[in-house]
C-alpha cells in the first residue's frame, strides 16, 4: 500500500530490481567500452593506409624536386619539414598510449579498460596541470601553428582545417561545458574511461595523419594545377611559311603556349643547318625560353632541328624541334631604272643584278646566251651575235609555287673611239716637239665602261710630203723627218688609227677618228 511499511517480500523484490538494473547498466558500459576499442582499431587501421599515401605523395614531391629543382626544391623542402613535425607528433602520442595500456595482460580486452587514473595523475594536479599535461597542451599547440606557418599563403583551406582540428578552446583555453566554461583539456581528458581516452589520442593521430595528407596533396596538387593556369599560357600564331602574297589565302592558326620561368630543358638537342648549337655560344635557357643567339646565316632557307627533353615522373620525355625560316639580302639601295634603257654591249662585261623579291638568292635560276653567275644576284652578261637577248628568271616561292620572268636587252657595239695625241682629241695644237714625242692612243669618251684601249699602228701625213705608215704608237724615224720639213702653221694628221682591246683582242672595234695637229712653231 502507499505510505505504508513494506514487506519482507517487497523488499526482496525491490532489491532484486536494482540488482537487475544494475546488472543492465554493468552490460551497456561493457559494449560501450568494447565499441571505443573497435573505433581505436578501425582509426589504427586507417593511419597505416594514410601513412603509405603520405609516403607516395612525399616521393612524387622529391621526383619533381630533383627534375626541377627551382619550381618544387622550396615546396619538397616544406613538404619534409611537415613530415618531420607530423611524425614526432605521432610517436608521442603513441608512446603515450603505450604507457596507458602497461601492464595490461590483453591490450584488445576494452572491457577492463574503464578506469580513469591514469590520465588523471599524469595530466592534472588539484585545479592546475602536472608538468606531463602542460607538455601535452603545448606539442597540440606547436604543432598546429608550425604546420600553419609552413603551408603556402594561397592553401587557405587547408590551414583552416588544420587550426579546426587542433583547436584548443578559446584564447584563455576553455571550452562552453555544461556547468560553464572549463579548461579544454580538462574537458576532455578528466576522469574519462581509459579506453575513451585511448581513442581520442587515435582521433589525434588521425588527424595529424589527415593534416600531413592534405598538405602533401595541395602543395603538389596546387603546383601543378598552376602549371595548367591559363595565366601561364600565351598564343602564338602557327604558319606554312613566314611570308605571304598579295591576294593570297592565309593559312595559319593560333594556338595556345606555355610560359613559365622555372619550366627548363634538362637537355637541349638542336641542329641548325645540320650543326650542332652549344648553351652559351648559340643559345641561352631564359625565361624558360631557349633563346637562340646565333646569326640570320648566308641568304637562303635554314633549318632547325633536334628535341628538346624533360624529365617526368623519372621519364624521359624528347618535344621535337622542326622549323625552318628563310634568310634574304638586305636591301642597300632603291631600285631606279629607266624605260627604254636595257642595253648591254658587245665585247664587254656587263655587270648584272637579278634577284626575285622574296625569294632568297640561291634559289632564284637566270639563264641567257653569254650570262654567267658570279655570286648571290650578281651576273656577267658577255653577249654574242644579234641585236637583242633575252634573260630568263625563275624561282620557288616557300609554298612550292613557280615565279618566272623574262626581260629583253638590246645589244649595241662600243662606240667609235676617238684618236688621241696624249690626251687630247679631234683638233689641237702643238709645238712640233710634242707632237714628236707624244703617244697617239685611243679614247671611248663618255662611255660607261673603263676600258684599256691600245694603239697598235697608224699613219702620219705632212703637207707636202708622202704618207708614212707607222707600227707602234709613237712616230718612228720617217715620221720624224717629215715632221721637221712641216711648215709652221702646217696642219698634220694622224687617222686610220688601229686600236684593239687589251683583254678582247678578238672584238673589232669601229674606225678610230682622225687627229688634227696644227704645228705652232
Amino acid at each position: 500500500m502507499a505510505g505504508g511499511k513494506a514487506t519482507p517480500r517487497q523488499k526482496m523484490i525491490n532489491l532484486m530490481y536494482l540488482i537487475f538494473i544494475a546488472m543492465l547498466a554493468l552490460n551497456m558500459s561493457k559494449e560501450v567500452l568494447a565499441a571505443f576499442g573497435i573505433m581505436t582499431e578501425k582509426m589504427e587501421a586507417s593511419n597505416a593506409k594514410t601513412s603509405e599515401s603520405n609516403l607516395a605523395f612525399l616521393s612524387s614531391l622529391e621526383t619533381k624536386a630533383s627534375e626541377n629543382s627551382e619550381k618544387f626544391g622550396p615546396l619538397y623542402k616544406d613538404a619534409k619539414q611537415i613530415k618531420q613535425m607530423s611524425q614526432e607528433y605521432f610517436d608521442y602520442l603513441e608512446d603515450l598510449k603505450t604507457q596507458m595500456i602497461e601492464g595490461i595482460e590483453d591490450p584488445k580486452d576494452y572491457q577492463v579498460m574503464d578506469k580513469s587514473d591514469f590520465l588523471d595523475e599524469k595530466f592534472f594536479a588539484g585545479d592546475g596541470l602536472t608538468e606531463d599535461g602542460k607538455d601535452f597542451l603545448n606539442r597540440i599547440n606547436n604543432y598546429r601553428d608550425g604546420v600553419t606557418k609552413l603551408l603556402p599563403a594561397n592553401m587557405v583551406d587547408v590551414k583552416s582545417s588544420v587550426i579546426a582540428r587542433f583547436q584548443t578552446g578559446d584564447e584563455n583555453g576553455k571550452v562552453k561545458a555544461k556547468d560553464g566554461m572549463q579548461d579544454w583539456i580538462k574537458f576532455h581528458y578528466e576522469g574519462f574511461p581509459l579506453v575513451a581516452s585511448l581513442t581520442k589520442l587515435t582521433a589525434l593521430q588521425s588527424d595529424i595523419k589527415a593534416t600531413e595528407e592534405d598538405a602533401l596533396k595541395s602543395m603538389l596538387q596546387g603546383q601543378l594545377s598552376s602549371e595548367v593556369s591559363m595565366t601561364n599560357y600565351t598564343t602564338l600564331l602557327e604558319q606554312e611559311k613566314s611570308a605571304f602574297y598579295a591576294g593570297e589565302k592565309f593559312s595559319g592558326a593560333i594556338v595556345l603556349g606555355r610560359k613559365d620561368a622555372t619550366t627548363k630543358p634538362n637537355e637541349v638537342n638542336i641542329t641548325l643547318d645540320g650543326r650542332k648549337l652549344t648553351e652559351g655560344r648559340d643559345y641561352e635557357i631564359k625565361d624558360g625560353q631557349v633563346k637562340l643567339l646565333v646569326s640570320s646565316g648566308a641568304p637562303g632557307d635554314h633549318t632547325l632541328a633536334g628535341n628538346l627533353v624533360f624529365i617526368q615522373d623519372g621519364e624521359r620525355t624528347e618535344v621535337p624541334v622542326k622549323s625552318t625560316f628563310a634568310t634574304i639580302s638586305k636591301p642597300n639601295a632603291a631600285l631606279i631604272a629607266a624605260d627604254k634603257m636595257n642595253v648591254v654591249y658587245r665585247g664587254v662585261a656587263n655587270p648584272m643584278s637579278i634577284s626575285i623579291p622574296g625569294i632568297p638568292n640561291n634559289k632564284v635560276r637566270a639563264s641567257a646566251p653569254g650570262l654567267k653567275s658570279v655570286s648571290g644576284s650578281k651576273y656577267i652578261m658577255n653577249p654574242g651575235k644579234g641585236r637583242t637577248v633575252t634573260i630568263t628568271a625563275s624561282g620557288k616561292l616557300p609554298d612550292g609555287q613557280t615565279v618566272s620572268s623574262k626581260s629583253e636587252f638590246r645589244i649595241k657595239d662600243i662606240p667609235r673611239p676617238s684618236g688621241a695625241l696624249g690626251k687630247q682629241t679631234g683638233s689641237v695644237k702643238l709645238p712640233r716637239k710634242n707632237v714628236e714625242i707624244s703617244t697617239v692612243g685611243a679614247l671611248l669618251e663618255d662611255f660607261d665602261f673603263d676600258l684599256n684601249l691600245k694603239v697598235n699602228g697608224f699613219k702620219f701625213k705632212v703637207p707636202g710630203q708622202p704618207t708614212v705608215v707607222v707600227k707602234g704608237n709613237r712616230l718612228n724615224s720617217q715620221a720624224k723627218s717629215a715632221l721637221k720639213r712641216a711648215k709652221r702653221g702646217s696642219a698634220v694628221q694622224i687617222f686610220d688609227i688601229n686600236a684593239y682591246i687589251t683583254n678582247n683582242k678578238s672584238y673589232k672595234l669601229k674606225k678610230v677618228s682622225p687627229i688634227v695637229v696644227e704645228i705652232t712653231n
